[in-house]
């Protein structure tokens, strides 16, 4: 969906095709509830938690709501010594949990995905994984970054602006979005803009990666993007948080593989960093309606507070802070 919308499609988990969810996780409880009712409501035949911390206090939060539905994993010591061991770098853990879940079967498709990752789709989304060629084995969701804005009030992950990729067909969208910044944004992403993946089960020797997949030691050719599957990334809209995240993903996440932003990030001041913040990601008034033409803006309005009170009522909301924390 592109433009103004309200709330995402539901779907219900026995509809059309059956899909499921896999993600390594750790964030605070209120965020892996607001991941969790969100992909209930659209219908995820099964969600699997694997919890890269076996001590987190959200997975013992979480205890109670196990289900058919809803699995939730350790990631103990028993657990990677019956995956050959665990690696060090949390993208190869990641996967590995991934290809773990996709041996298990069960669904017709299995997605992977993050934790502050939302699926935003234009019908259900076991109706938008049926209509795929019967030969399709891999099904790709362009990512959107939400974009920050103090006024909203909150809603655990709070936004309601999500900026796409800004490739070189929309290289004239960039200065207006991202202003000074535009040369060391040459896609206007922070994060990745590869997207994420469904994968079609029972496919032999399919192995499943954050955002591709091989078959014989093969990398697979990625499809183009789903035009009616969408991915909406919290990765940055709140400020505080990303500035804490930061030195982290300098050095070993995400912007190692943006070098440009890496190296000006590594040097800049403090109110050089919160200048480029501010302007790169916020919504530029003189940029929304072009962005939104060239269908490089979703506006949503997900109520995660809403919807976790509907799915998981014995969890007091008033416990759940702005940043997630209980």
């Amino acid at each position: 969906m592109t433009g103004v919308a309200v709330t995402g499609v539901t779907g219900s988990a026995t509809e059309g095709t059956s899909w499921a969810l896999v993600a390594t996780v750790k964030a605070p409880l209120a965020h892996v509830l607001g991941f969790l009712a969100w992909h209930l409501d659209l219908g995820a035949s099964k969600i699997t938690l694997c919890f890269d911390d076996p001590e987190d206090p959200a997975l013992a939060a979480l205890a109670d709501h196990a289900s058919a539905r809803v699995q939730l994993i350790a990631c103990d010591a028993a657990h990677w010594q019956a995956l050959g061991g665990r690696p060090e770098r949390h993208q190869n853990r990641q996967a590995k949990n991934a290809r773990m879940v996709y041996r298990q079967g069960g669904c017709d498709w299995l997605g992977h995905i993050d934790i502050d990752e939302f699926i935003w789709p234009a019908a259900p989304v076991a109706n938008l994984l049926a209509d795929l060629p019967a030969d399709q084995i891999l099904c790709r969701m362009e990512p959107f970054e939400a974009l920050h804005d103090p006024t909203l009030p909150d809603d655990i992950f709070t936004a309601q602006a999500f900026r796409a990729p800004l490739k070189p067909r929309h290289a004239g969208l960039r200065g207006p979005a991202l202003g000074r910044y535009a040369t060391i944004l040459p896609e206007g992403m922070l994060s990745h803009s590869a997207g994420k993946l469904f994968f079609r089960s029972g496919i032999k020797g399919l192995s499943p990666r954050l955002h591709g997949a091989f078959i014989g030691g093969e990398r697979l050719p990625g499809p183009d993007f789903h035009p009616g599957l969408q991915l909406l990334h919290f990765h940055a809209q709140d400020r505080a948080s990303w500035l804490a995240a930061l030195p982290f993903r300098l050095t070993r996440g995400a912007y190692q593989y943006r070098p440009e932003m890496q190296a000006w990030l590594a040097g800049a001041s403090a109110d050089e960093i919160a200048d480029f913040y501010q302007t790169t990601q916020s919504l530029q008034a003189g940029a929304a309606a072009d962005l939104r033409k060239a269908g490089r803006l979703v506006e949503a309005r997900l109520d995660l507070r809403r919807r976790i009170a509907a799915e998981f009522a014995q969890i007091p909301l008033e416990t759940l802070s702005k940043k997630g924390s209980i």
